[in-house]
C-alpha cells in the first residue's frame, strides 16, 4: 500500500519556477529520501502535499485521500517538521506543546515528556530564550508527540549538533520500527544513506532519478586525491571510470566510478607522497546526474 502517491504535481509562481510534473510514491512503512540542492523544489513539493499551497496541476493522495479535499482529515495523522521553525516567543516550551497537542484530541502529556527527555529539551524554558538548535528540538517534539502514521521532515537536522543528530536518527528509526512511514527531505547525502530505503533526486523542480539507496551506494563515486613525488602527465590516469581529472604538477584529483581495484593498481605504480579517498559530496554526485540529464535532453 502506498501512503503517498504523487502524479504529475506542478506548482508555478507566474514566470518563476516551482515544481513540474513531479511523480513518486512512498510505500507504507518506508523511509523515503527526497534529496536535492537548496532551491531544487523539495520544500515546494512538501508544502503542496500538506495543502499549505495548492498545486497548479497534477494530483496527490495521502492515505488514499485527496490532499486538497481531505486535507483536515489527513493532517491528523501527519507529523511535520519544516526546514525553519517559528513560534510565539513569549510562551514556554511546554505551553506551546500542550497547545499543539490540543488539536489532536488525545492525551500527549506522557509522550511529550518522553520525547523531551530523549532530545534533552527543557520544557520550562521560554521560546525566545532558546538557541536555533533547541528551537529545532521543539519542532521535533511537536511533530512526533501525537505518534503520527506519517512523518514528513524538511531539512530536519539544521541547527542540531552531531550528538543530537545521532539521537534524532535513533528516534526516527524507532518510530519507523513501530510502523511510521517517513518522508525525509535533505541535501545531505550521508543522512539519506543512513536512514532511507529509496530516494528521489530533484533538480530544478523535476524528478530526475528514483532509486533504491542500496543501488545509489553501489554506483557511487569515489573522490581521490594524490600527491606524487614527480610530475605526471594528464594522460597517466586516462582510464575507464575516471572523470573530472585535474592534474597540477604533483597533485592529482579525480572522481572514480567502477571497480576500485582497477584504479588502485594504477596508483600502485605511481610514486606517491600522500593519498586520500573519500565520498564525494551530494553536489558532485548531482552534477553527474545533471550532466547525463542535460546530454539526454540535447
Amino acid at each position: 500500500m502506498n501512503v503517498i502517491e504523487v502524479k504529475n504535481l506542478t506548482k508555478t509562481y507566474g514566470k518563476a519556477r516551482g515544481i513540474s510534473d513531479v511523480s513518486f510514491n512512498v510505500e507504507q512503512g518506508e523511509v523515503f529520501g527526497f534529496i536535492g540542492p537548496n532551491g531544487a523544489g523539495k520544500s515546494t513539493t512538501i508544502r503542496t502535499l500538506l495543502s499549505l499551497i495548492h498545486p497548479t496541476s497534477g494530483s496527490a493522495t495521502i492515505f488514499g485521500k485527496d490532499i486538497i479535499k481531505d486535507s483536515p482529515a489527513i493532517k491528523k495523522d501527519i507529523g511535520y517538521l519544516p526546514s525553519e521553525v517559528f513560534y510565539y516567543e513569549n510562551m514556554r516550551v511546554k505551553d506551546l506543546l500542550k497547545y499543539s497537542a490540543s488539536f489532536y484530541k488525545k492525551d500527549c502529556g506522557k509522550r511529550m515528556k518522553e520525547l523531551a527527555k530523549i532530545m534533552e529539551l527543557d520544557l520550562n524554558r521560554k521560546i525566545d530564550d532558546l538557541s536555533l538548535g533547541n528551537k529545532k528540538k521543539v519542532g521535533i517534539v511537536q511533530g512526533l508527540l501525537h505518534e503520527p502514521k506519517l512523518i514528513i521532515l524538511d531539512e530536519p537536522t539544521s541547527g542540531l549538533d552531531p550528538l543530537m543528530q545521532h539521537k534524532f536518527f535513533e528516534l526516527l528509526e524507532e518510530e519507523n520500527k513501530k510502523g511510521a512511514t517517513i518522508l525525509f527531505s535533505s541535501h545531505i547525502l550521508s543522512e539519506v544513506q543512513r536512514l532511507c530505503d529509496r530516494v528521489a533526486i530533484i533538480k530544478e523542480g523535476k524528478i530526475i532519478k528514483l532509486e533504491k539507496i542500496s543501488t545509489l551506494k553501489e554506483n557511487n563515486y569515489k573522490k581521490i586525491h594524490i600527491e606524487t613525488t614527480t610530475e605526471i602527465g594528464k594522460d597517466y590516469f586516462a582510464i575507464e571510470g575516471v572523470t573530472d581529472l585535474v592534474v597540477d604538477r604533483h597533485k592529482v584529483d579525480f572522481l572514480f566510478k567502477g571497480d576500485i581495484n582497477t584504479v588502485m593498481k594504477k596508483i600502485a605504480t605511481t610514486p606517491i607522497v600522500n593519498i586520500g579517498v573519500e565520498e564525494p559530496d551530494l553536489e558532485e554526485i548531482f552534477m553527474h546526474f545533471y550532466e547525463k540529464e542535460e546530454a539526454y535532453e540535447q
